[in-house]
């Protein structure tokens, strides 16, 4: 059978296999292993947490009947983690029913692979999925750091999808949008090739523009300052974010290309304490990846 090649070629994608009977799942390590990927193991949710810290996998198959600390509220903390959220969880599980499947969805997780394994079958989804997360996350930093911000709405108003800087525009606007809806001030930008601009409540101007229709009926509009040095440049988006002086030191070595293991070492802390700075820079920038955030300094910080 044709093995699939890896998402990326350039470098060995890391995928978390977390399972309480890890010695059962010896050919699909080994599956994995011989398509590419780095494979890291976790005999229960608390371990996989504390690997989490250590390090970002591309990838997670997650048990979801286990011991302690189930599968899906392992997941649920994931998701909870801002600086893992963005990463795809499969599901690998015996419990095949309707309500479980929905539970795993519903916690965060991609997809739902029902035991026994088929290691061909996991490794050809593990190989989409993780493809697809890569490229939705170069689309997100792409668009932050840029400035701007993107917004999905579909046919009934709903914010379907919002990046991270639009989600910090929409609540900074003067009358908030509703759970879910979009504001009533940004309605007239869902009429074909409109152009609006709005005010925030701290008076900075913002753009929004119809960029038509996207997937699933549901039409995309874009978010922008409209004139130089506004809120959404990098040097202005930092003096915004207020982050305090231990947050600005592991945004400046993050920049640099550092590790958490080494920022820890560097600043004499733990990586898990490097982690929950990293939680705190990624809020207050708003921003989803230690990609996004290392750009927005690249430049900015000595």
């Amino acid at each position: 059978m044709q093995t699939l090649s890896p998402p990326d070629e350039t470098e060995r994608p890391v995928v978390l296999v977390v399972d309480d009977a890890p010695s059962s799942l010896g050919m699909l390590c080994d599956t994995l292993e011989s398509s590419g990927y780095t494979v890291l193991v976790a005999a229960d949710g608390e371990a996989a947490l504390q690997r989490l810290e250590l390090v970002v996998p591309d990838a997670i198959l997650l048990d979801g009947l286990m011991p302690g600390l189930s599968g899906f509220e392992t997941c649920r903390r994931i998701k909870a983690n801002a600086a893992l959220a963005h990463i795809p969880v499969l599901f690998m599980t015996g419990l095949s029913e309707t309500a479980h499947v929905v539970e795993g969805f519903e916690c965060g997780g991609v997809d739902y692979v029902v035991k026994p394994i088929r290691a061909q079958e996991v490794l050809a989804r593990l190989h989409t999925h993780t493809r697809n997360a890569r490229i939705t996350r170069m689309a997100r930093d792409a668009v932050d750091v840029a400035g701007m911000g993107v917004v999905f709405v579909d046919a009934r108003g709903r914010i379907a999808w919002r990046s991270p800087q639009a989600a910090l525009w929409l609540h900074a606007l003067d009358a908030p949008p509703a759970a879910g809806l979009l504001p009533a001030s940004l309605e007239p930008a869902l009429a074909p090739g409109a152009a609006i601009a709005v005010s925030t409540a701290g008076g900075a101007r913002i753009s929004v523009r119809n960029l038509g229709a996207a997937a699933l009926g549901e039409t995309m509009l874009l978010f922008a300052t409209p004139r130089e040095g506004a809120a959404g440049t990098p040097s202005a988006r930092l003096a915004e974010a207020a982050l305090t002086p231990r947050e600005t030191e592991v945004l400046s070595w993050l920049a640099k290309g550092k590790t958490n293991r080494d920022i820890g070492e560097i600043l004499g802390t733990s990586p898990r304490t490097v982690n929950k700075h990293l939680e705190h820079i990624f809020e207050k920038l708003g921003v989803e990846t230690r990609a996004a955030a290392a750009a927005l300094a690249s430049g900015q910080l000595a």
